[in-house]
């Protein structure tokens, strides 16, 4: 067993992330606490995983947020994000923010990219319209490609077609790949400058990230010495530790409040 996966190691990590005095918990949302769907927008989180976000919500000087590639309002409507929750969020990569108290933070209208933006996508609903197990998701400032259910033949006929489409339309575009998603955006945020900003915002002397995909490697490796990255499931990480899957991490995030609240009581 490496370092990356000892459990001793994971609780060490954790109790140096619980005494920090301001703690930032940031969570990817699908694949990190939400099992992946064949219909995204079903994904839910698993029941241990939504009580341990609870969990640390509740506990002092904690701050909970996920960090999503998801529109916000589509993150919203999969997290079961009520109004009154505690927890932030910033969807789109770090593009979109939602703040508790406050609501959504207003982003700067840019009708040019908007209309190109509705145009791509159009072009590739309709040229992808016959593939079985392609969809074409809409997103805030681009789109992403879904290929989970399709053959492999499809699947990568839809990712060459849409690279195409954009290297010719919008090569100022930013490329995202994923779980069985390629994704297009005229926004450059990355999961990385999302961690920054709530960091910032919210005044944390520490920050714990989880994710479980590509894209989280961009906040994994822009922490710093006094943060701790978890990456979820197999893939190389600049993660500090690994777990298996979405119930070890609600196992590790519930150890997480409960070292944080008896230290505080």
């Amino acid at each position: 067993m490496s370092t990356l996966d000892d459990p001793t190691a994971i609780e060490e990590a954790l109790r140096r992330s619980a005494a920090s005095d301001r703690l930032l918990v940031a969570l990817d949302f699908d694949g990190t606490l939400a099992p992946l769907e064949d219909e995204p927008m079903n994904a839910r989180a698993l029941p241990e995983a939504a009580a341990a976000v609870a969990a640390l919500a509740a506990t002092p000087d904690t701050l909970v947020a996920f960090v999503s590639g998801r529109s916000l309002h589509d993150l919203r409507e999969i997290a079961e994000h009520a109004d009154e929750s505690p927890v932030h969020l910033a969807g789109s990569h770090g593009a979109e923010f939602w703040i508790p108290g406050e609501g959504p933070v207003a982003t700067e209208d840019d009708d040019e990219a908007d209309a190109l933006r509705d145009e791509l996508r159009d072009a590739m609903a309709a040229e992808l319209a016959d593939l079985d197990g392609v969809w074409v998701e809409p997103k805030t400032f681009g789109f992403g490609i879904h290929t989970r259910m399709a053959s492999p033949e499809d699947a990568q006929y839809s990712r060459d077609a849409a690279d195409r489409l954009v290297e010719k339309r919008a090569p100022h575009w930013r490329r995202r790949t994923g779980h069985n998603i390629v994704e297009y955006s005229f926004r450059h945020e990355g999961k990385d400058s999302a961690i920054a900003t709530l960091r910032r915002r919210l005044g944390a002397t520490a920050v714990l990230f989880a994710g479980d995909d590509v894209t989280d490697e961009d906040a994994l490796a822009s922490l710093g010495a006094d943060d701790l990255g978890i990456r979820v499931g197999g893939g190389e990480t600049a993660a500090t530790v690994r777990v298996a899957g979405i119930p070890e991490l609600a196992a590790a995030l519930q150890l997480l409040a409960r070292i944080r609240t008896a230290a505080r009581e």
